[in-house]
């Protein structure tokens, strides 16, 4: 899927237009907006000397002071989201879809402290809200969403994403964010430019992502899902 998707990518900025567009065009376009957006978010928070720092920014601060829009733009390239809001948890998509205001509202700690992500947030979680609809094959590995936490996010009303966004924008918070080499490993091939690393560094996010896929799928303690 992922080499199909890929293909189709590469194989549209050869053509002077379309006359029937390819969805997976349009998802990795819009994913490449977000990432860029994200990683804007990441520099500005890892350059906040002041703040306390997770390791992925305190431990990689001198790559992130090199990442400028050029590299940015390379980072972002990534086929996935580079952000995670809780899409394989299934309590806090249960809240959202049942909209049950006697249940407690789930609480995360925020990883950003930038006001910019409450409109990063918007753009997530209306976007995830699109592509569910729209993609449902490709979620799991364009988003790192589960099957039933799609599920619920696709019974959403877009009232419901807006307001989401509004209360939890706190749900945001960087893809493996304790997993610093592979964030060094794609800063440092975005930085150098070096295709070749920063394919490697692409494919190695993608599998770790599929591998976390098929970990949900997998029964535990024999249970049948």
């Amino acid at each position: 899927m992922w080499l199909q998707c890929e293909k189709e990518h590469h194989t549209e900025r050869e053509r002077a237009r379309w006359d029937n567009p390819w969805p997976c065009g349009e998802i990795l376009r819009s994913l490449i907006e977000l990432n860029e957006q994200c990683l804007e978010l990441l520099t500005a928070q890892a350059l906040q000397r002041s703040v306390p720092a997770a390791p992925m920014l305190r431990d990689l601060g001198e790559l992130w002071s090199r990442l400028d829009q050029d590299s940015r733009r390379r980072a972002a390239g990534c086929p996935f989201l580079l952000l995670d809001a809780g899409f394989t948890d299934l309590f806090r998509w249960r809240w959202v879809a049942g909209n049950r205001v006697e249940d407690r509202e789930p609480a995360v700690p925020s990883f950003f402290s930038m006001p910019a992500v409450t409109g990063l947030a918007h753009q997530v979680f209306s976007n995830a809200w699109y592509m569910v609809r729209t993609q449902p094959l490709g979620v799991p590995l364009f988003l790192g969403m589960s099957a039933p936490c799609a599920a619920l996010l696709r019974a959403c009303t877009l009232r419901q994403i807006t307001e989401l966004a509004e209360r939890q924008a706190a749900w945001l918070r960087p893809r493996w964010p304790a997993h610093t080499r592979i964030w060094g490993e794609l800063l440092g091939a975005a930085i150098s430019g070096e295709g070749l690393a920063l394919e490697k560094a692409r494919m190695h996010g993608v599998n770790l992502l599929a591998m976390e896929m098929k970990s949900l799928e997998e029964p535990r303690g024999g249970e049948r899902r």
